[in-house]
């Protein structure tokens, strides 16, 4: 029994779900994903804890090596389709192993991401509480156990809230996420245009705080923050593959998979590192507010109701980041429950929205746990594990690819193959490298969950393995 045997290649393949995503669509999801979470949040814990003003440099890395990534997820997408991202194109061109490690790590990937998220809107959501109404949340009730809290309440409802959403149907939740996305950047536009004159450029002094290294041996400060913060932001960037994750509701998938993908991250790169900038200009990094940074810099130069203002618009901006890694989510189970590598009751689909409301549902509980009871930090540093060693395996599947099946359609093609995929996959593993041990540790465990699933279930589960009569 091959553990490279591969499937078919039919990026216009009907199976059950709506084709109605425009590139428009695609973009915006795309936007509505990388725009907002490293925004909204990771910029404080990044600037804070990791790498002080020089968290611009740590944006400019992680778009770079995003960039070089994104141009293998274009190619691949154009050429494969379907709705497992990558698992689904190293499948079709690899082999079913190295395609149930790929699918094993976005599960990772999309699951602790729209955790980690949620944990962030909650922060915001106790913001517009208490700048606008005057109450405030009992930090029981919006804090993890380990920081001395019961549970994260606003983390886990907007979770279970999206779940609704999401099981109304594609082309609903695509026009939410369009009208959310247009408040989201509308609030930072604003934020630019009121913080930046009050920019302190003595905050930017020393540019690259001297390194420190505490007591569990992680860096905090110097080169070394640098790359670890740019680690840490990374997963900020994952929208463009939970485009690719569309394949199979887009309406033209080979033309329009690619502009989504390449249009929605060149967008957000140049936002990401003027907002970076500017807070760490407004507010010295050691003071940076690491779950509601933009909202609390605006409170910090006295002008509450831009505080409120950002605190609602972050609000709706990091919504649409969990709707889309939610729906990500979905889409690759769904894909891998098909191919029988997952108990195929997780591929059911409801005949009226065309949406696979159970899988929905059932996940939501998993990550409103996750949300609910974990630190944003630690939750952060495990998913960047899983994103880039998706990321990784995606560039080397360009590269694989082009020897194997030469003669594949490819509507867009990779320039300069292999020396873009070779460089995405040093940017990746180099990032993979810089984040801490513990956070290794755990990614292990997760892995080593993986191949026992794989060999005890997926294997002969699969819908490619031998049928015994």
């Amino acid at each position: 029994m091959s553990l490279l045997r591969t499937k078919a290649i039919d990026p216009n393949a009907h199976t059950g779900l709506r084709r109605c995503l425009t590139a428009w669509d695609l973009t915006l999801l795309g936007i509505g994903c990388v725009i907002g979470t490293g925004i909204f949040v990771l910029t404080g814990v990044a600037a804070a804890e990791h790498a002080g003003p020089a968290i611009v440099l740590s944006f400019v890395i992680s778009g770079l090596a995003c960039a070089f990534s994104a141009l293998c997820y274009a190619e691949l997408s154009s050429a494969i389709g379907g709705s497992g991202s990558a698992y689904g194109y190293a499948y079709a061109g690899i082999g079913e192993f190295p395609a149930w490690i790929i699918g094993w790590l976005l599960l990772l990937e999309y699951t602790v991401a729209t955790a980690t998220v949620s944990i962030g809107w909650s922060g915001y959501f106790a913001k517009i509480l208490s700048g606008f109404f005057g109450f405030e949340l009992p930090a029981a009730w919006t804090s993890s156990p380990s920081e001395g809290g019961i549970c994260n309440v606003p983390a886990m409802a907007i979770v279970l809230v999206l779940a609704l959403l999401l099981s109304w149907g594609v082309k609903e939740s695509a026009r939410f996420n369009g009208v959310m996305v247009i408040v989201k950047l509308a609030t930072i536009l604003i934020f630019i245009a009121i913080a930046a004159p009050h920019v302190d450029p003595d905050n930017w002094s020393p540019f690259i705080p001297e390194r420190v290294v505490d007591a569990n041996g992680q860096s905090h400060y110097g080169m070394m923050g640098i790359a670890t913060a740019a680690a840490l932001i990374f997963f900020a960037y994952i929208g463009f593959d939970a485009v690719s994750t569309a394949g199979e509701e887009a309406i033209n998938p080979q033309r329009d998979l690619p502009i989504g993908i390449l249009a929605s991250l060149a967008v957000c790169t140049l936002l990401y590192i003027v907002v970076s900038g500017i807070l760490t200009g407004v507010v010295p990094y050691q003071q940076i507010d690491l779950k509601a940074p933009i909202a609390a810099a605006m409170g910090r130069l006295g002008i509450s109701w831009a505080q409120g203002l950002v605190a609602t618009g972050a609000i709706f901006g990091i919504t649409t980041v969990m709707l889309v890694l939610y729906y990500g989510l979905t889409r690759i189970v769904l894909a891998m429950s098909r191919d029988g590598l997952l108990p195929s009751a997780m591929a059911t689909l409801h005949p009226r929205t065309q949406t696979p409301v159970k899988l929905i549902f059932s996940s939501g509980i998993v990550i409103a746990l996750i949300a609910g009871l974990s630190p944003i930090g630690k939750v952060a540093e495990l998913v960047n594990l899983g994103t880039l060693g998706a990321f990784f395996l995606v560039c080397l599947s360009v590269i694989v690819l082009r020897r194997t099946r030469p003669d594949m359609p490819r509507p867009f093609r990779v320039p300069a193959v292999p020396l873009v995929p070779i460089l995405g996959m040093g940017f990746c593993g180099w990032l993979m490298l810089s984040l801490p041990g513990l956070t290794w540790v755990a990614f292990s465990i997760w892995m080593a969950l993986g191949l026992t699933l794989y060999f005890a279930y997926s294997r002969r589960h699969s819908a490619l393995a031998p049928k015994i009569a």
